[in-house]
């Protein structure tokens, strides 16, 4: 009989492993890169779209509730309670297909109770509730230059309280932009508005400065609890958790404020208010509508920067859109603008510029990091 032919193995080489393990990694990494890469694209598109609906609804709401007191308007509940009732136009934004069928991670095997639900809710739709009527008092004895660059105080007791509830990390980057922030704010309160606004009483004047304070301070407070409410108990990262938050916790709030405004007996003399308003009854009802509306595209901007950033990052835009209302002020109200307002505009851009600097860095050293 022949020989059996002879059947030889090829058994790799340690240096053929290596090569091979070597071009899969390398594989494997630049499809990681190109994802992070994606994601990183929609990052910034999602913040941009974010930024956007803050800065302008910040700004038509508030030029807008400053019209309604200036044109005849004098319930500082209606005023309170437009801020927070426009929420039921936010509810088709659930249908949309594109967040019907969004990713979701780090979601929780045992959701919260109801009861943790409601209470969580409860307390934010307090909080927003209480620092809507305090707005609505600074606003009407503020000029409204010097209102909304006093609501940059917001940003140093929203830093404040961060670092408590957030652990919020400050960098030189971002101290350097809550300084700048902060003195842009300061610098306009010691300047006379006079001239362009209406004048108070010294004494209605240091009451609209306090309620103005104090509501910045609980809107910090507030930004900081969402994003550990966010972070501890929601723990969801869909569209659908940023409009549960915005809806139920303005659904509180309206259901508290209205409860003050009937008890107040403030409704009795809203029909003789609108009768009376300069420009019509037409234009009193748009300019509560839209209000209402400016402040729910404000807040899907502002929860929208909490969920994707922090309740730090989002009080830095909503600051940055604070010296941007005395420029339209100067145009509809007649405010000046002085070489003040200039400054002052010029450091919250300053500042601005170094807080999204410091997230590009972030950004590049993470993806660093996983290369």
């Amino acid at each position: 009989m022949g020989e059996a032919p002879e059947i030889q193995l090829q058994v790799p080489s340690e240096d053929e492993k290596l090569n091979e393990d070597s071009v899969e990694q390398q594989t494997n990494g630049n499809q990681s890169t190109t994802i992070t890469q994606q994601r990183t694209y929609k990052w910034w598109l999602l913040m941009t779209i974010y930024t956007f609906f803050l800065l302008s609804g910040q700004s038509v709401a508030t030029l807008l509730g400053r019209l309604y007191y200036d044109k005849g308007g004098n319930s500082k509940w209606l005023a309170t309670i437009v801020q927070v009732v426009g929420f039921p136009i936010l509810i088709p934004l659930y249908y949309l297909p594109s967040y019907k069928s969004s990713h979701t991670s780090n979601i929780t095997t045992n959701p919260p109770s109801l009861l943790v639900h409601s209470g969580m809710y409860f307390g934010l739709g307090l909080l927003l509730a209480a620092g809507c009527l305090l707005y609505s008092v600074g606003l009407l004895y503020l000029p409204v230059s010097t209102y909304s660059l006093i609501c940059a105080s917001q940003l140093a007791f929203n830093a404040l309280f961060s670092f408590f509830f957030n652990s919020q990390k400050f960098t030189p980057f971002i101290i350097n932009s809550l300084v700048l922030l902060t003195i842009s704010s300061t610098l306009l309160v010691f300047q006379n508005d006079s001239s362009g606004s209406t004048p108070v009483p010294r004494a209605k004047y240091v009451i609209g400065f306090v309620c103005t304070v104090a509501a910045s301070a609980g809107y910090g407070l507030m930004l900081s609890l969402t994003q550990l409410c966010f972070q501890k108990i929601l723990k969801k990262q869909t569209f659908k958790a940023v409009l549960d938050m915005i809806i139920y916790q303005s659904s509180a709030a309206t259901l508290m404020i209205s409860v003050g405004l009937f008890a107040s007996g403030e409704w009795k003399s809203l029909g003789e208010e609108m009768e009376g308003f300069k420009l019509g009854k037409s234009a009193y009802v748009n300019v509560l509508v839209w209000i209402a509306v400016g402040w729910q595209v404000f807040s899907i901007g502002a929860v929208g920067l909490i969920f994707e950033a922090s309740s730090l990052f989002s009080n830095v835009i909503s600051t940055l859109g604070l010296p941007i209302v005395p420029v339209f002020a100067m145009v509809f109200f007649h405010d000046p603008m002085t070489g003040v307002k200039v400054i002052s505009m010029l450091l919250a851009i300053w500042g601005f510029v170094s807080y999204v600097y410091q997230h590009y860095l972030d950004d590049r050293n993470s993806d660093t990091g996983k290369l």
